[in-house]
């Protein structure tokens, strides 16, 4: 080397880009080639390949273009020369792949919080427990009702029973008329109550005797009839022999005799309890039904109830 000429590849001409000049170009300045190197001839390179470095393993440093002098290179983890943490590894570097991450539960909030089954099991057993509680109370009241309704007083069992001071009933929607009882039957001309012959459907067995003379009868008002038309009237009695009496509907005689005839055939009044009907027009409202014991009628027979229904019937029983 002269004074003037330091060479041709002195540092400060270490230019990568010198290719790029008129003056670099002149000096022999090129672009890059396949073999990595670029700018002037016998530069300085200080380029390292791709993947040079490796962890894990011993580094090997670069070669100085400088007399062949080893450039230290900075390593991880300590100062120049040290060797790398060998103990780190990249996780793409495990067996098999990266370790798993745990991925969060679907439901993160199931088994957490109350237990809301619990809940609804324990509410229907309420709603349960209430409902048996009301029907235990409704069914101890309903007895109540019963065990005060079924106290009754005895019917007196004396042939001189007094009748009751109501000989009224009223219709029912369809125009029947529920059985009125000896006792609560009008009596009329010496006729009397008794409950010595068994078998009467009125209440304790009580009917009307000495109805077999003239003019002893007994009568109904009934209320409430919804309608004129024709009714039927049915008497339950006990006779030995047939007879008949006189029927009377708002103080005028109907038609023929009410047959009282003994359908049974039984001699023993006990066994001889029967049924007549009659069919009278009747008139809205309140009528009047009378039988009675006239001139020609055959009145020993044993009375002890009364009904009337709506229309046209037939039951002699």
């Amino acid at each position: 080397m002269t004074p003037g000429n330091n060479g041709a590849s002195t540092p400060e001409d270490d230019d990568p880009f010198g290719y790029l000049y008129a003056d670099g170009q002149a000096r022999g300045a090129q672009p890059p080639s396949g073999s990595g190197g670029y700018g002037y001839p016998h530069q300085v390179s200080r380029v390292r390949s791709v993947g040079e470095r490796t962890y894990g393993g011993q580094q090997q440093a670069p070669q100085s273009p400088y007399g062949g002098q080893t450039i230290p290179q900075q390593q991880p983890g300590g100062g120049y020369g040290q060797q790398p943490n060998a103990a780190y590894q990249a996780p793409e570097t495990f067996p098999g792949g990266p370790p798993p991450t745990r991925q969060a539960p679907s439901n993160p909030g199931r088994g957490r919080g109350p237990n809301t089954k619990g809940l609804l099991i324990g509410a229907v057993a309420v709603v349960a427990a209430v409902v048996i509680g009301i029907s235990l109370a409704m069914m101890n009241g309903n007895s109540d009702d019963k065990a005060g309704s079924g106290a009754s007083s005895s019917p007196t069992q004396s042939a001189s029973a007094s009748p009751s001071p109501s000989s009224t009933s009223s219709a029912s929607a369809t125009g029947d008329i529920p059985p009125i009882d000896a006792k609560a039957l009008r009596l009329d001309g010496g006729a009397t109550l008794a409950s010595d012959v068994k078998g009467a459907k009125a209440e304790g067995g009580i009917y009307v005797t000495n109805l077999n003379q003239t003019g002893a009868g007994v009568t109904w008002t009934v209320n409430g009839i919804p309608s004129d038309g024709l009714y039927t009237v049915f008497a339950h009695y006990s006779a030995v022999q047939d007879g008949s009496m006189t029927l009377s509907i708002n103080g005028k005689a109907f038609g023929s005799k009410f047959s009282l005839d003994n359908y049974t055939h039984q001699s023993d009044p006990t066994k001889a309890w029967t049924t007549s009907y009659a069919w009278p027009t009747l008139t809205k409202g309140t009528n009047t039904i009378s039988l009675s014991c006239q001139s020609g009628d055959s009145c020993d027979v044993l009375l002890d109830q009364l009904w009337v229904q709506q229309g046209k019937h037939t039951n002699k029983g």
